[in-house]
């Protein structure tokens, strides 16, 4: 029988922040959620970590099953943990950035992504939890390694 803890623990969820070039324009891919909380509002691919699955293969995983996009190279930037920041229950999120290749693929939305679109980063829709805080802090990331 597996062990149970007398307190609660909290989830662990990945998001993917994967970024494209068309023209002199950054767009991100972005997934319309078609499950609540946040039903239909625009959020990065990602989900919750498997049992059996490392965090680099739950990024990926989520990213291929929302978006179509597969071989995206990903580098682990940030963890979030602020208390409130899921709804459901106590959600730590750890954040990946990646680039594809080519200029703005071809996007196939799946699992339980309603839609999956490319966004440029100065014209986002509203986004889902504290994701605005999550780009906020990848594109400061991408500021400082261009200096």
């Amino acid at each position: 029988m597996p062990y149970t803890y007398k307190y609660p623990r909290p989830g662990v969820s990945v998001d993917a922040l994967v970024f494209s070039r068309s023209g002199e324009r950054l767009h991100i891919a972005l997934i319309r959620r078609a499950h609540q909380p946040f039903k239909g509002h625009w959020a990065f691919p990602g989900g919750f970590v498997n049992m059996d699955e490392s965090l680099e293969q739950a990024v990926c995983r989520e990213l291929q099953e929302e978006t179509g996009l597969a071989d995206i190279l990903l580098e682990q930037f940030y963890t979030f943990g602020d208390v409130h920041r899921d709804p459901r229950h106590r959600v730590i999120s750890v954040a990946y950035i990646g680039f594809t290749p080519d200029e703005l693929p071809m996007l196939i939305a799946g699992d339980d992504a309603g839609e999956a679109s490319w966004f440029p980063v100065d014209g986002l829709p509203a986004l889902a939890f504290d994701h605005p805080e999550i780009l906020r802090k990848a594109l400061d990331k991408l500021q400082q390694a261009l200096k």
